[in-house]
């Protein structure tokens, strides 16, 4: 009998990349239970047809997530900040998780979170400005403070940090674009500083990594990574693929806090921490541990050869 994984965010970026890595491997330990709000969304559907068990639960709802947890060996939990922008939000599922996987005895639960930034840059530090009143980076913040969550209840957990998604520069708007003078550029506030960034399907990967290690992982935080590479380094990758030099813009984060989109202040905030505490944040994800959890690990060129059809150029 193969052992159960109750994947949450089954139909996104990093449970879509674990479920496909467990169904795809033919000598796989495991099996897949696909959770989801919309079982009868085009992306379940697509999973129950190469062979997960697609259930319906909502990380809002406590009751939902113990039946789903129910019987399982283990899980991969994950929220999503970028749904509501809302901290509290996160902490409440985190919570729900952790108490599903409590109640159903889970032996391996891989939490997928952040650092918790205000323990280098305290509230009261004006060297970032403060959000929402208690947070300095609340999309990395909460998760952090939810692995206390796991941690409290006994749940048997591998913290699992992620990182940038190079799929930002498809889908969130963080591309090459084209400025007054004609030429195209990225923009991010990191200074000559690396960047560690993934392709999400390898984020998947990963973590199907850390599952058929057993308990090897349980109480251990796993930093992972495709690559760490300077703006300058992705701007030339870029413009190679496409065919047109790509330029890379150092813009400040007070600049960047203040684009006025969604979410601008939170992530200015964000690459000022990835910037100023650099060697912690690129430390803290090692790239050979990664390539051993994930022997097919991608580098970001051959990332953007797969990829160059989809990457829009404003």
């Amino acid at each position: 009998m193969k052992k159960i994984i109750a994947v949450v965010g089954a139909t996104g970026a990093q449970g879509g990349g674990l479920a496909r890595a467990i169904l795809t491997d033919p000598d796989s330990p495991f099996q897949v239970r696909a959770l989801t709000r919309n079982p009868q969304s085009d992306k379940a559907i697509a999973l129950a047809k190469i062979g997960a068990e697609v259930v319906e639960a909502d990380l809002d709802d406590l009751e939902s997530l113990k039946q789903a947890f129910q019987g399982a060996y283990g899980a991969y939990c994950v929220t999503n900040f970028w749904e509501h922008f809302s901290p509290a939000k996160e902490l409440s599922q985190a919570a729900n998780l952790a108490e599903a996987a409590k109640d159903a005895k889970l032996e391996h639960v891989i939490w997928s979170t952040l650092e918790d930034t205000r323990e280098w840059v305290p509230i009261h530090d004006d060297r970032m400005p403060t959000l929402m009143e208690k947070y300095k980076v609340p999309h990395f913040d909460a998760k952090g403070e939810a692995n206390q969550f796991f941690t409290q209840r006994g749940v048997p957990t591998t913290f699992m940090l992620s990182c940038f998604y190079w799929e930002n520069f498809i889908y969130f708007g963080m591309g090459p674009k084209r400025g007054e003078d004609g030429k195209l550029a990225i923009a991010f506030p990191m200074g000559d500083k690396p960047l560690s960034g993934i392709a999400t399907e390898d984020i998947g990967k990963c973590a199907y990594g850390i599952l058929k290690q057993g308990s090897e992982y349980i109480g251990q935080t796993i930093g992972i990574a495709g690559e760490h590479l300077t703006g300058a380094e992705m701007a030339a990758a870029l413009g190679q693929v496409i065919g047109e030099e790509v330029q890379y813009n150092d813009i400040s984060a007070d600049v960047y806090r203040s684009l006025g989109f969604p979410g601008a202040e939170d992530l200015g905030n964000m690459f000022q921490f990835k910037r100023d505490f650099n060697e912690y944040y690129c430390g803290a994800r090692n790239l050979e541990k990664s390539r051993i959890l994930n022997p097919s690990l991608e580098s970001f060129d051959q990332w953007l050869t797969r990829n160059k059809e989809n990457i829009p150029i404003e």
